[in-house]
């Protein structure tokens, strides 16, 4: 475990997956929506995930799933592994770092931090609004802020992302990979990961049991 945490660094600016959403004059019409994977889902990584979409245009798509804790990785132990703060401090960080979760946010780029918060926090070029008061930046700042206790009322710190490329999604949704619903803070922040799935479907009316392979469109 601790070789693979060594490669964890989050990125001095954006990464190239967000860093165009910026720039983006519109938004796209899954910004800010909760992604749940269908039973057809052919890609084993992504069996029963929630996947909330930080940003969505004709160039693509990335999100963060926030359905899938990182093993036994803690937050005070990266901030240490970052240099962010000495070891000899964990004893005094903040109760609210202390209970930032630490999450598998998907199969690009897993050495790399992102982290999803409430727009209470925000710094210009390095912060995505997306979407119902939710935010995501990439960089240390965020960590130093949360660390000291000035940083976000609520945040999780997502190791890499999902990534669609052009008309992926849009294909995989119309494939029945994916059913979609209106994301709210409970669904990203909200520490009871194993309950989020049946949680989201239960928005749609749905539950887990009435789908099946053969499932359509909700």
């Amino acid at each position: 475990m601790k070789a693979a945490r060594k490669n964890i660094k989050p990125s001095s600016s954006l990464g190239s997956a967000i860093g165009s959403a910026l720039g983006l004059s519109r938004r796209g019409y899954l910004d800010g929506q909760m992604l749940i994977a269908m039973p057809t889902m052919k890609d084993e990584r992504f069996a029963r995930t929630l996947i909330y979409i930080c940003a969505h245009s004709s160039e693509g798509a990335m999100g963060i799933v926030v359905n899938q804790p990182a093993g036994n990785i803690k937050f005070p132990d990266l901030l240490v592994q970052l240099d962010v703060i000495a070891d000899s401090d964990i004893i005094q960080l903040p109760v609210s770092a202390g209970a930032v979760q630490v999450l598998k946010g998907g199969p690009v780029e897993p050495g790399r931090g992102f982290v999803l918060h409430s727009n209470d926090y925000f710094v210009d070029g390095s912060t995505l609004p997306i979407d119902d008061g939710i935010c995501l930046t990439a960089t240390l700042d965020v960590l130093k802020a949360i660390a000291k206790g000035d940083g976000p009322g609520s945040a999780l710190l997502a190791l890499g992302y999902a990534g669609w490329a052009p008309g992926q999604l849009e294909t995989e949704i119309q494939d029945n990979g994916w059913l979609h619903c209106s994301a709210d803070a409970d669904l990203i922040f909200g520490t009871d990961t194993g309950k989020k799935y049946d949680r989201a479907l239960k928005k749609l009316g749905i539950h887990a049991g009435m789908l099946s392979s053969e499932a359509g469109h909700a």
